[in-house]
């Protein structure tokens, strides 16, 4: 725990001066607020990865100097999370790199991570047997692959404040929890370091989003979480590989749904932006009519309310996963029920039939307060809702296949 605590305060520090100093001199601030998946309403800085990178390098490095044993991978794991986090960081101040590239320089990382920390798939539980792959032209790409993926889906869910940052807190702790049962040492302490780092910059992005992760910090703990996943499975064969698929499952799956969405349904590149994943679907149709208004205060409002939705949808996976991390048949069986339970979640919100018990009443609270005690003999009709944007329109209207 001092590993945790350590990084926390160091990288809370770190990040307000990174704030202060960015708002100065006016660097790598996120100033375009007409975005499609644009919801604040003034520049904020971007570059709070910095802070997180920083923060678990220099714990990185007491634990190398206290713990000899571990030097070799931690200065390992670090080196290869430099490329991942560098082509996010060189975005976040310069706006020159393109995905592919960010995309390409994650997949090093991983390569790198498959030689020099045996960062590996080497099996796959299936319902009657655990499955080794032995061959290392099947087990690199597969690694490679799929350690891509959640560095991307991290950066896909960083939408809203404390969105990405809490999602993966909480999976970092899950591997926390694992590593301590099955006394993996070094998982244990670079879950905690990561997650404590994490921790530290999320003092100051939520609520009122004064720093935002970017895309720096976005790649470095989305293959921070992934390596650590795959190196706990790998260590310690009593681990199930369902487990860090069952935990990771909610951005994996974001991906994956988004792959599919803009170039199945929408017929549009799968690296182009667009405003219909769930979180932004929840901002818009359940959050936005419960706050109102169009003014910052009201915006910072909604945008923080959005976060927690997303938070309990991830603890539906994070949960089952921690308590059920060597059986697998109860993990698959879990994965099933979380998919089973994101599209319908979508196709109710997207079709404009959201659930009612999801749907917050402060507005109406609100308004009931100011009612007077007698009511009037023809009350008012309420005015009816803005027009959707197209972003926003069911798939009929846009003559799009339902999801």
């Amino acid at each position: 725990m001092f590993s945790f605590f350590f990084t926390f305060i160091f990288s809370a520090v770190l990040t307000l001066l990174i704030v202060r100093m960015a708002r100065r001199h006016k660097t790598a601030m996120d100033s375009d607020l007409s975005g499609v998946q644009k919801v604040h309403t003034r520049p904020v800085p971007r570059i709070g990865g910095l802070a997180i990178f920083l923060s678990v390098v220099v714990s990185g490095a007491i634990v190398a100097a206290r713990l000899p044993q571990f030097a070799p991978i931690v200065w390992g794991l670090l080196l290869c999370s430099a490329f991942a986090f560098g082509g996010g960081i060189v975005e976040d101040f310069t706006r020159r790199v393109s995905p592919k590239w960010r995309l390409l320089l994650a997949m090093v990382a991983a390569l790198l991570g498959f030689f020099l920390v045996d960062a590996r798939i080497v099996h796959i539980d299936l319902v009657s047997f655990d499955w080794k792959i032995d061959f290392i032209w099947l087990a690199l790409p597969l690694t490679v692959l799929a350690v891509a993926c959640i560095v991307n889906a991290i950066n896909l869910i960083d939408g809203f404040n404390g969105l990405a940052s809490v999602v993966t807190i909480f999976m970092l702790l899950s591997l926390a929890y694992v590593a301590l049962q099955v006394n993996d040492s070094f998982v244990l302490t670079m879950s905690l370091i990561v997650a404590g780092g994490a921790a530290g910059f999320l003092v100051w992005n939520y609520p009122a989003g004064m720093i935002f992760l970017g895309d720096g910090g976005a790649y470095f703990l989305g293959f921070m979480l992934a390596e650590l996943a795959v190196m706990l499975v790998a260590r310690n064969p009593q681990v199930s590989a369902w487990y860090a698929a069952l935990l990771l499952i909610y951005p994996g799956f974001e991906t994956v749904f988004s792959v599919y969405r803009r170039v199945f349904l929408r017929g549009r590149s799968p690296g182009l932006p667009d405003g219909i994943h769930l979180h932004s679907l929840i901002f818009r149709r359940l959050v936005q009519w419960a706050i109102g208004g169009r003014d910052a205060r009201a915006l910072t409002k909604r945008n923080s309310l959005t976060s927690p939705y997303l938070w309990l949808l991830s603890l539906l996976a994070v949960i089952p996963a921690t308590l059920f991390w060597r059986q697998a048949p109860l993990l698959i069986l879990f994965c099933v029920l979380f998919v089973v339970v994101y599209v319908w979640l979508y196709g109710r919100i997207v079709q404009f039939r959201s659930p009612r018990w999801l749907v917050l009443n402060q507005r109406k609270k609100r308004s009931a307060k100011n009612l007077p005690h007698r009511q009037p003999a023809h009350p008012r009709r309420p005015p009816s809702p803005r027009p959707p944007v197209e972003d926003e329109m069911p798939p009929s209207a846009t003559k799009q296949p339902r999801v």
